[in-house]
């Protein structure tokens, strides 16, 4: 059956930054690790570039999970930052879920580590409660692809929107004429074949 099309919009989103725990990325399998890292941070530079609400949360980092990736935490040194002490289901703390309602959003863009767990759980816990949910896949990552697929698919068929932070971002900025010089900038900084797109297009510019 199909559903009616709900896009992102800027002014009522906020993103969900679940999990990406040092000693949990060590587990993900389902891409390059090298490529997801830099998904990752594109999602955070989508973030901090379109102000979306941003929050981080962790769980049991003081055990194997590991602390968050630096790189996050210096990138939103004022969002609020949930470290559950156990919780697995994000949406079971409610020091979270009260971060997250406080935003005052409904649409909520969602990644973390891993998949079917840190994502899926506060995702479908999400829903539940009303939210529309978006998960960027590409910046979510877990074992295998089978873990993966299984993940996908129960989320998706909960209502749960499946993209990446290509296709987030694209839809977050509508039209092109709002600002090329800045989507652009999102796009090189993390995909190489976009850069050169990017070069080519201000060098033929350049010299007309």
């Amino acid at each position: 059956m199909s559903k009616p099309y709900i896009r992102l919009d800027k002014n009522d989103a906020a993103v969900l930054l679940v999990d990406h725990q040092t000693g949990l990325l060590s587990l993900v399998r389902d891409i390059d690790p090298d490529k997801f890292k830099n998904n990752v941070l594109a999602l955070a530079d989508m973030a901090e570039y379109f102000k979306l609400p941003t929050i981080l949360t962790t769980s049991f980092e003081n055990g194997p999970n590991g602390p968050l990736v630096p790189e996050l935490k210096a990138q939103f040194p004022d969002a609020p930052y949930i470290a559950r002490p156990g919780n697995i289901n994000a949406w079971d703390n409610e020091d979270f879920v009260k971060a997250v309602k406080a935003t005052g959003k409904k649409q909520l863009i969602i990644a973390g580590v891993v998949t079917e767990v840190c994502v899926a759980f506060p995702a479908l816990s999400a829903i539940e409660e009303g939210f529309e949910v978006f998960v960027i896949s590409d910046a979510s990552g877990t074992f295998n692809p089978l873990t993966r697929d299984a993940a996908w698919d129960r989320m998706s068929r909960a209502g749960v929107q499946l993209m990446t932070w290509f296709g987030a971002a694209c839809e977050l900025h509508r039209d092109w004429r709002n600002d090329v010089e800045g989507l652009a900038a999102l796009f090189s900084n993390h995909i190489p074949d976009y850069r050169n797109l990017i070069t080519s297009y201000d060098t033929l510019t350049a010299s007309k």
